[in-house]
């Protein structure tokens, strides 16, 4: 096994030692087992700064920091065309598709609509479902906590763009024009999978 491969396993133990403790801590009325719990969530907090180099703290606190049994976060992805072009703002870290955390009020349809018009300035309807994704099989850094993104094409209503707190520029790109992207976010592959999706009528959602 390469280091590689051996990084991604104990990063993987260590998630799935975190989601043991959260789920024991939603469930268990005995203070014995709670102070394991606890513990356990501890060791998998270390073994994750060990292997990231990220702070100790910052990892306690994105990953020891929820309550309740554990289900991914979802996160969406609006991907709107013009002229054979695909929609991205630019914020910090690159440009990436207009979206972000599925807030919990929200549908993932709707989540999409909201992330748009905050970031673009669009009013935006979702028509097709690209792909619903696993973040870490996918993008990187890996997080500790599981995801799922959603990509959704989406038609324009209306709307312009204003700066705001998020984004500075937004702006429509060609498949051999694109910018620098936020992997983070969304890579060159996700990106590119929007435009075949957009020109396939018969497009089939992808799934992991």
């Amino acid at each position: 096994m390469n280091n590689r491969n051996e990084l991604d396993e104990l990063i993987r133990l260590a998630m799935e030692l975190q989601s043991i403790a959260q789920n024991g801590l939603a469930y268990t009325r005995d203070a014995f087992d709670k102070e394991r719990f606890e513990r356990v969530r501890e060791i998998s907090a270390q073994i994750m700064a060990m292997k990231t180099e990220l702070p100790l703290e910052k990892i306690k606190d994105v990953f020891c920091g929820e309550y309740g049994y554990q289900t991914p976060k979802l996160d969406t992805r609006a991907a709107v065309f013009q002229d054979g072009k695909i929609l991205l703002v630019k914020e910090q870290g690159g440009w990436s598709l207009p979206g972000g955390w599925c807030d919990y009020n929200q549908s993932p349809a709707s989540n999409t609509v909201k992330e748009a018009r905050e970031e673009a300035g669009l009013d935006v309807v979702p028509v097709k479902v690209i792909a619903i994704q696993d973040r870490n099989k996918h993008n990187f850094p890996q997080y500790a906590n599981p995801i799922c993104k959603i990509f959704f094409q989406c038609d324009v209503q209306g709307g312009s763009f204003q700066e705001n707190l998020e984004t500075t520029e937004s702006a429509f790109f060609s498949p051999d024009e694109l910018p620098a992207l936020n992997g983070d976010k969304n890579t060159l592959e996700q990106v590119k999978m929007c435009f075949d999706a957009a020109s396939d009528p018969d497009w089939k959602t992808v799934f992991d």
